[in-house]
């Protein structure tokens, strides 16, 4: 693992992440919670905070537990989108296997951290779109599959990510979320059923492929 220092204004490391029944990714990530570097107030200006600017750039639980769910998720014909995407995992791992992928985040910097990450693993350029829930995203269009993880923390985020999904799912689409038991869940349930979305939970408490704990659910919503 190495680290580097500035010009960038912000340190970052390198890590290998275990994907369940397929190669590690190399991974560029924010060295640790602390970092922040916004000089232009481009990330203030979509509505992010100096607190959570660096929640981007960091290697969360479910978004490994997003990827593992994608190595053997049947994605043929499916158009996919990746929505709040932070480091892009689960949208590395489609685009490994060659699915219809779009990865999407509102923070300023996402799209370079994918595109640092694509290089790592010797990747095709992969498609990234700027999606911010509480904005219009002209032309980002309707995906068949729509994929996220650990996206209900705050209590706005139910009421703005059901919002953003009723503008860009499908007719038939599914929804998979996988959700450290946030308490929001149950309002995001209520919002989705209200656009016609049955849900399935199921728990997942088996361990990371570091071996490390993790409780959570797969959030499996449809339409109809």
């Amino acid at each position: 693992m190495s680290n580097t220092t500035p010009p960038l204004g912000y340190e970052v490391k390198f890590q290998r992440v275990g994907v369940g029944g397929g190669a590690d990714l190399k991974i560029r990530s924010l060295l640790d919670r602390q970092q922040f570097f916004d000089p232009l107030g481009l990330a203030l200006a979509a509505g992010i905070s100096s607190a959570t600017w660096p929640l981007f750039g960091l290697l969360w639980p479910s978004a490994q537990k997003l990827a593992d769910l994608m190595q053997t998720w049947v994605l043929k014909d499916k158009r996919i989108l990746e929505v709040g995407c932070g480091l892009g995992l689960a949208s590395l791992v489609v685009h490994r296997r060659e699915g219809n992928i779009i990865a999407s985040d509102c923070h300023p910097l996402t799209e370079t951290f994918l595109k640092a990450n694509v290089l790592l693993n010797g990747l095709p350029p992969l498609h990234y779109e700027t999606g911010n829930w509480g904005r219009v995203n002209k032309g980002l269009g309707a995906f068949d599959l729509l994929i996220a993880s650990d996206v209900l923390y705050e209590r706005s985020h139910p009421a703005q990510l059901s919002g953003f999904i009723q503008l860009h799912a499908a007719e038939g689409a599914e929804v998979l979320i996988i959700d450290p038991n946030r308490s929001n869940r149950n309002a995001f349930h209520k919002d989705m059923a209200n656009m016609g979305f049955g849900v399935t939970e199921l728990v997942m408490n088996e361990p990371l492929q570091d071996l490390s704990a993790y409780r959570g659910r797969l959030l499996h919503y449809k339409r109809g």
